[in-house]
Formats: C-alpha cells, structure tokens, sequence
C-alpha cells in the first residue's frame, strides 16, 4: 500500500514546494510511483508542470466540491499530478454550500486518495501555507507529515502550532498519523543555522533528517524555467541534496518509518 505524506508549513517561503516537486522527482527516478497533489490555490506545484498558460479543465477543486474523482495528469514516467485551482481560494465557502455544517467536509480528500494507494508508492501532497480546511483534509488523509523549515528563528518558533495541529488530528479523526521528519532548507552554514539546526536535533532527534537542503542558486531558478532540478541542473549540489534525502527516505522505509 502506498505511502500518503503531507508536506506542510504554515510558514511561506520554507521550500515547501520545491521539496515535493524535487522529492516526487526523485523518487520517480529511483523507480517509485508518485503522484503530486497540489493543494495551494497559489498553483506553484501545478505551474513547474503545465505549460505557460495551460489551465486543466479539472482540477482538485472540482474533486472536492463533487466530482468525486482526481483528474490526474502523466507528467514523466511513474510522475503524475493532481492539479490545483485558484478557486481553492474560495474552498471554505464553496464547502458550506455543498454539505452544510458537516463533518464530511475533512474527510473529502482521504475519500479521494484511499483509492489511490494500490496504484502508487507515494503520494506527496504540497500544503497551502495555513492550517484552514485544505491542510486538516490533508492531515486527515495522511499517514505521515513532512516539514521543511528554514533554520531561522521565527520559523522555529512556529513550529509548535503545526505539531499541535498533528497532534489534534491524531486524537481526533487520524490516529495513524506521525511526524514523518523535519526537513531543514536553505541551510548555509551562518552561526544562526547551526545553532537552530542544533536545537532542532535535541528537541526531535532522528526526527530531522540528516539530510539537509542548501543554499543554492540553481534550486530557485529551476521554477522560474518550469523544471525540476534534476531536469535543470542535474549535477548541482540542490540535485545532490534532493537525491540524498530520496535516499534517507528509501532506507527509513525499511525501517517502517510509516
């Protein structure tokens, strides 16, 4: 059965982006089944992939007020993408038209996805920046939570309100869900990372992963020319981070990390 892994930040500007469309690639590429959900009405995810100016005619906003299927689109082999909308910015209010003050409005995601987990090893979904409706649904349909974070101090600070959200939904509606690591971005070597990246290693321990993502000029470039990194600088050290953190995930799957 495959994995259903929320990448979440409530904090912008993280890599929360980059590193689901890097990861999804990544693994793709060491023969895994990937599929990508764009949840973030910002479509950043959707954007690496469609062509300038393409719109889908469906996308996960129809899905989740009524459709009830994904419309999944192949990007490259064992990648494909659920597309995000604009109108996800109107998610709430469209929910309370179609089911009322109902309960069912968390669950519309995990109804979509559980289908889902024979066809892929991995589903990564790409959080919009909050904790509204679409991150609980997301949560909700999760077996694991990945957040990346920069080693600086206010996103430090905020992490406690995305741990009390796991755990809120893990005593609620999602008992399997876990903390599946905290993935440090951005990282150079300036006295205040290392002394963030330290405290986050006391507070979480093998929680962090080893892996961290650095500083690098290529990984904010490839978006700009609708590319992963690996297909826009194979050989730069974000390719090199990325594919050592796919690789820390395949061997904490066997350690039945999920």
């Amino acid at each position: 059965m495959g994995k259903i892994i929320s990448i979440s930040n409530h904090k912008g500007g993280v890599g929360k982006t980059s590193t689901c469309t890097n990861l999804g690639k990544a693994l793709s590429l060491k023969g895994k089944r990937v599929l990508l959900v764009d949840l973030d009405s910002q479509m950043n995810l959707t954007g690496i992939f469609l062509d300038k100016g393409e719109t889908p005619e469906r996308t996960i906003f129809e899905a989740l007020i009524g459709e009830k299927v994904l419309p999944i689109i192949h990007i490259s082999e064992n990648l494909d993408l659920v597309p995000s909308s604009l109108d996800l910015v109107g998610i709430d209010r469209a929910l309370a038209v179609v089911l009322g003050d109902n309960l069912g409005e968390l669950l519309l995601l995990r109804d979509l996805l559980e289908p889902l987990r024979e066809k892929y090893d991995y589903i990564l979904i790409d959080c919009p920046p909050s904790l509204g409706v679409l991150t609980r649904n997301s949560l909700i349909a999760s077996d694991g939570l990945l957040i990346p974070l920069t080693a600086e101090a206010l996103p430090y600070n905020g992490l406690r309100n995305l741990l009390d959200a796991l755990s809120e939904v893990k005593r609620g509606l999602n008992p399997r869900l876990s903390l599946y690591g905290i993935l440090i971005t951005r990282y150079n070597r300036r006295r205040l990372n290392r002394i963030v990246e330290e405290g986050l290693r006391n507070t979480f321990g093998d929680f962090v992963f080893q892996t961290k993502i650095r500083e690098n000029v290529d990984l904010m470039e490839a978006p700009l020319y609708k590319r992963t990194i690996f297909d826009y600088s194979p050989e730069s050290i974000g390719a090199q981070d990325y594919m050592s953190l796919t690789e820390e995930i395949l061997t904490l799957e066997t350690k039945n990390r999920l």
